[in-house]
Protein backbone atom coordinates (compact mmCIF):
# COMPACT_ATOMS: atom_id res chain seq x y z
CA UNK A 1 0.00 0.00 0.00
CA UNK A 2 1.65 3.28 -0.69
CA UNK A 3 2.42 5.62 2.56
CA UNK A 4 0.94 8.75 3.53
CA UNK A 5 2.97 11.55 2.69
CA UNK A 6 2.37 15.44 3.50
CA UNK A 7 3.36 18.99 1.66
CA UNK A 8 2.50 21.88 3.34
CA UNK A 9 -1.30 22.18 2.29
CA UNK A 10 -1.90 18.62 0.85
CA UNK A 11 -2.13 15.21 2.26
CA UNK A 12 -1.89 12.25 -0.44
CA UNK A 13 -2.80 8.99 0.92
CA UNK A 14 -4.02 5.67 -0.27
CA UNK A 15 -7.64 5.85 -1.49
CA UNK A 16 -10.57 3.98 0.10
CA UNK A 17 -13.79 2.90 -1.43
CA UNK A 18 -15.40 6.14 0.17
CA UNK A 19 -13.73 7.97 -2.69
CA UNK A 20 -14.90 6.50 -5.60
CA UNK A 21 -17.81 9.53 -5.88
CA UNK A 22 -15.03 11.93 -6.14
CA UNK A 23 -12.46 9.92 -7.71
CA UNK A 24 -15.25 9.72 -10.79
CA UNK A 25 -16.28 13.74 -10.48
CA UNK A 26 -12.44 14.80 -11.02
CA UNK A 27 -11.63 12.40 -14.07
CA UNK A 28 -15.17 12.80 -15.29
CA UNK A 29 -14.32 16.59 -15.62
CA UNK A 30 -13.42 17.48 -19.23
CA UNK A 31 -10.75 19.99 -18.08
CA UNK A 32 -8.70 17.28 -15.80
CA UNK A 33 -9.09 14.20 -18.28
CA UNK A 34 -8.62 15.98 -21.48
CA UNK A 35 -4.82 15.77 -20.01
CA UNK A 36 -4.92 12.24 -18.87
CA UNK A 37 -4.32 9.56 -20.55
CA UNK A 38 -6.35 9.27 -23.55
CA UNK A 39 -8.28 11.90 -22.56
CA UNK A 40 -12.00 11.88 -21.28
CA UNK A 41 -13.35 8.35 -20.99
CA UNK A 42 -16.92 6.82 -20.03
CA UNK A 43 -18.16 7.15 -16.31
CA UNK A 44 -18.03 3.33 -15.77
CA UNK A 45 -14.94 2.91 -17.22
CA UNK A 46 -13.30 5.75 -14.45
CA UNK A 47 -15.21 3.16 -12.01
CA UNK A 48 -13.57 0.22 -13.52
CA UNK A 49 -9.94 2.51 -13.46
CA UNK A 50 -11.00 2.93 -9.60
CA UNK A 51 -11.71 -0.68 -8.70
CA UNK A 52 -8.65 -1.77 -10.32
CA UNK A 53 -6.79 1.06 -8.03
CA UNK A 54 -7.53 -1.86 -5.36
CA UNK A 55 -8.29 -4.90 -7.00
CA UNK A 56 -4.65 -4.78 -9.31
CA UNK A 57 -2.20 -2.11 -7.71
CA UNK A 58 -2.43 -1.98 -4.31
CA UNK A 59 -3.50 -6.28 -4.30
CA UNK A 60 -0.10 -6.31 -5.74
CA UNK A 61 1.64 -3.55 -5.29
CA UNK A 62 2.63 -2.49 -8.19
CA UNK A 63 3.08 1.29 -7.83
CA UNK A 64 2.24 4.05 -5.74
CA UNK A 65 -1.03 5.83 -6.31
CA UNK A 66 -2.82 8.69 -3.91
CA UNK A 67 -5.93 10.47 -3.08
CA UNK A 68 -4.59 14.09 -2.86
CA UNK A 69 -6.16 16.10 0.21
CA UNK A 70 -6.76 19.36 1.11
CA UNK A 71 -8.48 20.26 3.88
CA UNK A 72 -9.97 16.71 4.08
CA UNK A 73 -11.37 16.72 0.75
CA UNK A 74 -10.26 14.93 -2.71
CA UNK A 75 -8.96 17.41 -4.63
CA UNK A 76 -6.28 15.25 -6.53
CA UNK A 77 -5.10 11.90 -7.88
CA UNK A 78 -1.70 11.33 -7.87
CA UNK A 79 1.35 8.44 -8.80
CA UNK A 80 4.32 7.62 -9.90
CA UNK A 81 4.96 4.49 -12.09
CA UNK A 82 7.44 1.98 -14.02
CA UNK A 83 6.59 2.90 -17.73
CA UNK A 84 7.87 1.92 -21.10
CA UNK A 85 7.81 5.12 -22.58
CA UNK A 86 10.40 6.58 -20.40
CA UNK A 87 12.25 3.74 -19.62
CA UNK A 88 12.07 4.85 -15.95
CA UNK A 89 9.56 5.98 -13.21
CA UNK A 90 7.01 8.19 -14.13
CA UNK A 91 4.78 10.87 -12.16
CA UNK A 92 0.85 11.30 -12.62
CA UNK A 93 -1.10 13.96 -11.09
CA UNK A 94 -4.50 15.93 -11.65
CA UNK A 95 -5.84 18.70 -9.51
CA UNK A 96 -9.66 19.66 -9.42
CA UNK A 97 -10.18 23.04 -11.49
CA UNK A 98 -11.57 24.61 -7.69
CA UNK A 99 -8.06 24.70 -6.90
CA UNK A 100 -5.93 25.57 -9.77
CA UNK A 101 -3.99 28.88 -9.39
CA UNK A 102 -2.79 27.97 -5.97
CA UNK A 103 0.79 26.68 -6.62
CA UNK A 104 -0.73 23.01 -5.30
CA UNK A 105 0.73 21.68 -8.68
CA UNK A 106 3.80 22.99 -7.89
CA UNK A 107 3.73 21.60 -4.24
CA UNK A 108 2.24 18.22 -5.40
CA UNK A 109 4.67 17.24 -8.19
CA UNK A 110 7.59 18.09 -6.05
CA UNK A 111 6.75 15.69 -3.02
CA UNK A 112 5.76 12.88 -5.69
CA UNK A 113 9.58 13.57 -7.32
CA UNK A 114 11.42 13.53 -3.94
CA UNK A 115 9.46 10.28 -2.74
CA UNK A 116 10.46 8.88 -6.18
CA UNK A 117 14.52 10.10 -5.26
CA UNK A 118 14.09 9.09 -1.49
CA UNK A 119 12.30 6.62 -0.57
CA UNK A 120 11.97 4.93 -3.99
CA UNK A 121 15.90 5.16 -4.59
CA UNK A 122 15.26 6.91 -8.01
CA UNK A 123 18.26 8.59 -10.12
CA UNK A 124 15.78 10.06 -12.36
CA UNK A 125 11.81 11.17 -12.63
CA UNK A 126 10.43 11.31 -15.51
CA UNK A 127 6.92 13.12 -16.65
CA UNK A 128 4.77 12.98 -19.88
CA UNK A 129 3.10 15.63 -20.21
CA UNK A 130 0.90 16.90 -23.39
CA UNK A 131 2.49 19.76 -25.26
CA UNK A 132 -0.38 21.84 -25.61
CA UNK A 133 -0.98 21.79 -21.39
CA UNK A 134 0.94 25.06 -20.73
CA UNK A 135 0.28 24.79 -16.93
CA UNK A 136 1.20 21.45 -16.53
CA UNK A 137 4.77 21.95 -18.19
CA UNK A 138 5.31 25.42 -16.30
CA UNK A 139 4.99 23.10 -13.10
CA UNK A 140 7.36 20.91 -14.06
CA UNK A 141 9.73 22.88 -15.22
CA UNK A 142 9.35 25.31 -12.13
CA UNK A 143 10.76 21.88 -10.13
CA UNK A 144 13.79 21.29 -12.33
CA UNK A 145 12.39 18.96 -14.75
CA UNK A 146 13.54 19.46 -18.19
CA UNK A 147 12.38 18.42 -22.17
CA UNK A 148 14.11 15.59 -23.12
CA UNK A 149 12.19 14.86 -26.40
CA UNK A 150 8.98 14.86 -27.90
CA UNK A 151 6.77 11.97 -29.14
CA UNK A 152 4.14 12.16 -31.84
CA UNK A 153 0.83 10.23 -30.83
CA UNK A 154 -1.30 7.92 -32.96
CA UNK A 155 -3.78 11.09 -33.19
CA UNK A 156 -0.86 13.67 -34.52
CA UNK A 157 -0.66 14.94 -31.85
CA UNK A 158 2.78 15.74 -28.79
CA UNK A 159 4.02 14.58 -25.91
CA UNK A 160 6.97 16.16 -24.24
CA UNK A 161 8.79 13.81 -22.29
CA UNK A 162 10.56 15.70 -19.35
CA UNK A 163 13.36 14.67 -16.79
CA UNK A 164 14.29 15.39 -13.23
CA UNK A 165 17.87 14.00 -12.43
CA UNK A 166 18.29 13.28 -8.62
CA UNK A 167 21.78 15.04 -8.81
CA UNK A 168 22.89 17.41 -10.86
CA UNK A 169 20.73 18.95 -14.07
CA UNK A 170 18.40 17.18 -15.68
CA UNK A 171 19.25 14.48 -18.45
CA UNK A 172 19.63 15.62 -21.92
CA UNK A 173 18.21 13.10 -24.48
CA UNK A 174 20.61 10.77 -26.27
Amino acid sequence: MSPTLRTERLLLEPYVPEDEEAFVALFQDRRVSRWMGDGPAAEAEDRALFGRIFTKVYARNLFDVWAVRRDGLLVGHAEIKPTDEVRGHEIVYALAPTVWGEGLGTELAGAIAAYGFGSLGLTEVHATVAAKNGASLAVLHRIGFEHVRDVTEEDGSTTRVLTRRRDGPPSRPE
